[in-house]
Order: structure tokens, then C-alpha cells, then sequence
């Protein structure tokens, strides 16, 4: 792994920390199956900040000092999912396949009202290691809303 330049780096405004139980699987699931990169670890804390695209999420490894409020038990994330945007679904579908990792949830294509158009996006919902719901979203662009729905 390069060096990393922390001043310019383009940081998002919210970054999600999840705790996990074991940092190399999870970072294998992260990392080999969704294509994410670790932009930067600390082995010593396990600890990794990884990337994909656009999204940025932060893994810890429980025992490492977490600022957890309750005990954890699988699954983590209960009543929470991330949507993350990506530009295509296939390349993470066909890793999670060959590696016969189960979908929660199968492509679909959903069209949900934004104000006065709907907005579309092809998604599907995995789970981690550790069972944080997942769903990555692709866009398909926005289209009028059906006058049924708008009444």
C-alpha cells in the first residue's frame, strides 16, 4: 500500500464506522468481492478506512477501544441499511456469485417519488460478514410521476 496523503484526500461528510468481528474477513468481503480499496489501515488498531467509487466506510475491529454504547451480537446494523451508489451492479454480482456469497435481496429496479419525479435505481441488498445490511443502488435516471401516485 502507497503512502497516503491525508490533506488531499477528498473526505465525504459522513462516513459510516462499522464494527467487526474479524478486520481480514471482512476486508476480503469488502475489498475482493465489492471491490472497495482500503485507501488506509492501522494494523495496530484494527482498523481500516476503505473506498469504492464515491463511498467511503470505516471498518473496526471489536476489542480495539470501540466507542460501543451496548453489547453486539450478530447481526450487526439491525434496523439500518446502507444504500450506496455505484456505477453498475454486475462486476459485485458476479464476484459475490462465484464466491457463492447469498443476496438478501435480488436485482430489482425501484422507482421512488423525489418531489415532482420519481427517480429510478436497479439494487440489490447483501449482507457483510458480520450481517450490516447492504444495498448498492444503480441509476436509471428520473421520469414523471404517474398521475395515480400523484394524488
Amino acid at each position: 500500500m502507497t503512502e497516503f496523503d491525508a490533506s488531499s484526500y477528498d473526505w465525504a461528510a459522513l462516513v459510516p464506522e462499522l464494527y467487526v468481528r474479524d478486520l481480514n474477513r471482512s476486508l476480503q468481503f469488502w475489498c475482493e468481492l465489492l471491490g472497495f480499496r482500503a485507501v488506509y489501515r492501522r494494523t495496530e488498531a484494527g482498523f481500516a478506512y476503505l473506498e469504492r467509487e464515491r463511498v467511503q466506510v470505516m471498518l473496526e475491529q471489536l476489542g480495539h477501544g470501540s466507542w460501543s454504547v451496548a453489547d453486539l451480537a450478530p447481526p450487526f446494523g439491525r434496523g439500518l441499511n446502507l444504500q450506496m451508489t455505484t456505477s453498475s451492479l454486475q462486476p459485485m454480482l458476479d464476484r459475490l456469485s462465484a464466491a457463492a456469497w447469498p443476496i438478501f435481496s435480488p436485482p430489482t429496479e425501484r422507482w421512488y417519488r423525489t418531489g415532482t419525479v420519481e427517480s429510478g435505481q436497479r439494487q440489490f441488498l447483501v449482507q457483510d460478514p458480520d450481517g450490516y445490511l447492504l444495498r448498492f443502488a444503480e441509476g436509471l435516471g428520473e421520469r414523471a410521476v404517474p398521475v395515480e401516485a400523484a394524488r
